[in-house]
């Protein structure tokens, strides 16, 4: 089952043990460190080196199209026989773009509009990054509409940080939840 697991940086090994994963999305500033799960095969580990903006400001990095080139090249190249963690700092804004340009570049034969209602009942705090959306919208020769449907779900809830939830690429395809539950070892 190929499906995203969209998270914060403090969730990403949790995630990827819990759901299998062995390949990962990081979308955070250029210079922040981070450990990588052992879980995650090095090579299959895309880091994006960009700013939660939208708007270009000095001394930050705004996304770009080399970014979003590369998350359409890296999705397109995922194998999806394990899920694919998406993680940025707080799960709410850089990771949740990046989850729907990820599922129209491997599913482009998707309704915008159904896609972004599936991203808001996935989380109610989403609020995906506009500039990623923008680009990727372009990118992908999505007309504006995905631009147009993210929108239309509005801000997601305050929040401090995001939770973790499963996000399926294709429409009608289930996801487990986001925290399965682990059966007991007896004895």
């Amino acid at each position: 089952m190929s499906y995203l697991i969209v998270c914060r940086l403090n969730q990403i090994a949790e995630s990827a043990v819990l759901h299998g994963a062995r390949e990962m999305v990081s979308l955070l500033a250029e210079n922040q460190d981070f450990h990588r799960p052992a879980v995650i095969d090095q090579a299959r580990h895309l880091r994006l080196g960009l700013n939660d903006i939208s708007i270009v400001r000095p001394g930050l990095t705004a996304p770009g199209e080399a970014h979003v080139d590369q998350l359409i090249d890296f999705a397109r190249s995922w194998d999806q026989t394990a899920p694919l963690v998406v993680h940025c700092w707080l799960g709410i804004s850089r990771s949740p773009a990046a989850a729907a340009i990820t599922a129209l570049a491997i599913e482009p034969d998707q309704d915008e509009m159904a896609l972004a209602q599936r991203l808001r009942a996935a989380s109610r705090f989403v609020t995906p990054n506009a500039r990623l959306i923008e680009i990727g919208d372009a990118m992908l020769g999505r007309g504006g509409r995905l631009v147009t449907a993210i929108k239309s779900i509005g801000r997601g809830a305050d929040a401090y940080e995001g939770s973790r939830f499963c996000f399926a690429i294709r429409p009608g395809e289930d996801v487990p939840p986001a925290t399965p539950h682990r059966r007991k070892k007896m004895g």
